[in-house]
């Protein structure tokens, strides 16, 4: 009679074990949601924002130098003690791109008053985005912030910087809209020059925020939840620190 009790006992246990964990399990499974700890680390977690870590060391913003929208040289050391976003557009791209700027001017006029703040956009169509047309293009969405820099030069140089500085996806493809592909990632930098992020639910670094789905959409098709709301209040966090 004990034993059957036991067993009884013992089926029970697996009964709710089963009821309560294994949907979830499923679902991280199915959601593509496990938490892969290899594939990127958190070294510090200071301000709730975390680091992000490439062969073990923070990664840091590469020195670049290039023209921007007034045609002066703006470079990696005007940056230095401003906690700053990136991104990678072009002017004429006929999909992401105009969110992409509609958002980054609400984050702009957030900051309006805040000298330890900027935006560097690079443009991935430099033949064609000159100082004159990037400067029509500032004008015609509202960039107005002194540390706003829409930037142009050698076409190699800002390519390597997206795809292997960055880690932003950059790239010619004649059968994407505008003939250019790229990712509408935004990358949020400290102000020492390190990439930084908060970290999602199973404590990974949310690494970029996504730059092409606005606060109004909420989400995109996929399921992808806007992060502009979120990169706002990280900046604020960061400009504390």
């Amino acid at each position: 009679m004990k034993n059957k009790y036991t067993y009884v006992w013992v089926s029970l246990v697996i009964l709710v074990f089963g009821i309560l964990f294994i949907p979830k399990i499923i679902n991280r499974l199915t959601t593509g949601t496990v938490v892969q700890n290899d594939r990127i680390n958190v070294k510090d977690n200071s301000a709730g924002l975390a680091f992000v870590l490439l062969d073990g060391k923070k990664r840091r913003v590469p020195n670049f130098e290039f023209i921007n929208q007034d045609s002066l040289v703006v470079s990696n050391k005007d940056y230095e003690g401003k906690v700053f976003v990136v991104e990678f557009f072009f002017t004429s791209c006929p999909s992401i791109c105009p969110i992409m700027s509609k958002n980054l001017v609400a984050v702009q006029n957030e900051f309006l008053t805040e000298d330890n703040f900027g935006i560097a956009s690079f443009s991935i169509t430099p033949n064609f985005d000159t100082p004159l047309v990037l400067k029509e293009y500032a004008e015609r969405y509202g960039i107005v912030d002194l540390d706003w820099h829409l930037m142009t030069g050698d076409k190699e140089k800002i390519y390597e910087l997206a795809n292997s500085g960055f880690n932003i996806f950059a790239a010619e493809m004649p059968d994407s809209p505008g003939g250019f592909e790229h990712s509408g990632l935004f990358a949020l930098v400290d102000k020492n020059g390190y990439i930084r992020s908060r970290v999602d639910d199973y404590g990974n670094p949310i690494v970029y925020y996504r730059g092409a789905i606005s606060p109004e959409q909420g989400e995109n098709s996929h399921g992808e939840k806007e992060q502009i709301t979120v990169l706002i209040e990280d900046i604020k966090k960061l400009l504390k620190e």
